[in-house]
């Protein structure tokens, strides 16, 4: 698929980071857009932003959806025929994510779940509710964002990431075996996955919006527990202080990335013109994936960490 004009996608997550950006690149093209997420009032700026430099007759339409309900994904497609009066789309972008859920040993159930049902069964989920619009499309690609942690495990030394890799592994090996699939069966559609390194978004504060429930929540304790497992001395921090600090955690991933989620959603989009089934996203993405299959016995080492930081310099 070399132009996306007249075309229609589908965008999960297209209230911030990269699918707002994907939308926006989209859009300028000519694409039509139908975005849903669980922030209307963050789709409504994507909106707005998006039909301001779209070309005359590009429409954007949003849908309310937690993609890790598959009744409410089931409900976004049939919207998505009726507002469009459309039997068909050329374009899926499964790209709502959260983070969180560290640990299965010692932390809390519902908060690995819901990470896990966002980041594997949103991308599930989305894929069934589209695919019989995706195959009366004359030609479709369906886009699945997985991530460096769906072939490296891990955050750094001290810090279990096990419901967001776990999840972002079956992404990786579900779109694998998709392809194998569609080119059997619907080979008009080719599908690509997705495998970003640090981009800056908005997943750390959109994270704890949705596993807090409340849009400035945070629990003290967990954030006290996790970093004296890193070794960091909490004891004379306050409250407010642990809050300051998760407040410039999320700061810092967003503004001090190395690439910016509109860089990679110029990527992103680049390797589904390419046909690219194996996009990675970041000079950091590259230097992981290099790592990892040079010496996979030694990917969770100190000596593979350090490596690791030199290589991206990322702190880990």
């Amino acid at each position: 698929m070399k132009d996306f004009a007249g075309k229609i996608a589908v965008i999960t997550g297209g209230g911030t980071g990269m699918g707002r950006e994907l939308a926006l690149q989209l859009t300028a093209e000519g694409c039509t857009v139908a975005l849903c997420d669980v922030s209307a009032e963050n789709m409504a700026e994507t909106k707005a932003r998006a039909e301001a430099h779209a070309p005359q007759g590009t429409r954007v339409v949003t849908f309310v959806a937690d993609v890790s309900i598959e009744d409410q994904l089931k409900a976004f497609a049939a919207a998505v025929a009726h507002e469009l009066q459309t039997d068909h789309i050329h374009l899926l972008f499964n790209n709502a994510g959260i983070g969180g859920g560290g640990s299965m040993v010692d932390g809390d159930r519902a908060q690995w779940d819901k990470t896990f049902n966002v980041c594997w069964g949103g991308v599930y989920y989305s894929t069934r509710a589209f695919l019989p619009l995706l195959k009366k499309a004359n030609e479709a690609h369906i886009v699945n964002t997985s991530s460096v942690n769906g072939f490296w495990a891990s955050l750094g030394p001290g810090r279990p990431h096990t419901a967001y890799s776990a999840a972002k592994f079956a992404v990786k090996g579900f779109t694998e075996a998709l392809i194998a699939d569609l080119a059997l069966n619907a080979p008009h559609i080719k599908c690509s996955v997705v495998m970003p390194g640090h981009i800056g978004t908005e997943i750390v504060t959109n994270s704890r919006k949705i596993l807090s429930g409340s849009e400035t929540a945070v629990d003290v304790d967990a954030v006290r527990r996790a970093l004296a497992a890193q070794g960091a001395k909490v004891g004379d921090l306050t409250d407010d202080q642990i809050r300051d600090f998760v407040a410039e955690q999320a700061r810092r991933f967003h503004d001090d990335a190395p690439m910016t989620a509109a860089e990679a959603a110029t990527v992103i989009l680049d390797g589904v013109r390419q046909d690219r089934w194996r996009i990675l996203v970041g000079k950091d993405a590259e230097v992981i994936d290099n790592l990892v299959r040079a010496q996979p016995e030694k990917a969770y080492t100190p000596e593979f960490f350090a490596e690791l930081a030199k290589g991206t310099g990322w702190r880990v």
